[in-house]
């Protein structure tokens, strides 16, 4: 799919929150400036939870409580694991984050995770995303295991339509 702007991103982002729901692991990959922050806002958005949703890099992760007011009913966890991977076992890293903990009960999406926190779930969805030189970006959406073909569907085509 390509996405000409970082508001088509965040758009997309809060198409692709109809499909998720509580448990879901979303591992997001791509170079710097690719667009992941804001696919996490857009999600956030579309999942209507609480507090601006911006790149937990220093803090690592962070926990987006629903905003039941708006009709938000499932915590989101983002987590950025960039600085994860200069450590030298970046896996011990995660688990000594708890993340397991949360997973059933929230949505959880992680920048820079792959390789790290596959093992959190049975099933995840792996998202790519890259820029191009005209600033569009490509977003790759990759199922593994479980319902996720069914589940994204309906995405890949409604963005078709609309490119």
């Amino acid at each position: 799919m390509i996405l000409k702007t970082v508001d088509d991103t965040r758009d997309f982002g809060s198409r692709l929150a109809g499909v998720l729901r509580a448990g879901d692991l979303l591992v997001l990959s791509g170079p710097l400036g690719a667009g992941k922050t804001a696919l996490a806002q857009g999600i956030g958005r579309g999942l209507r939870v609480l507090g601006d949703v911006t790149s937990p890099t220093f803090v690592i992760a962070r926990v987006h409580r629903p905003d039941r007011t708006a009709g938000g009913t499932v915590p989101m966890v983002h987590v950025d694991a960039y600085r994860l991977g200069n450590v030298t076992d970046p896996r011990a890293q995660v688990d000594d984050l708890d993340l397991d903990a949360s997973v059933e009960d929230s949505v959880t999406l992680v920048e820079w995770g792959e390789g790290m926190v596959e093992q959190l779930s049975d099933a995840y969805l792996e998202v790519r995303i890259d820029r191009r030189d005209d600033d569009s970006r490509t977003i790759a959406l990759i199922p593994h295991h479980g319902d996720w073909p069914d589940r994204i569907a309906p995405l890949s085509e409604a963005t078709a339509d609309r490119a």
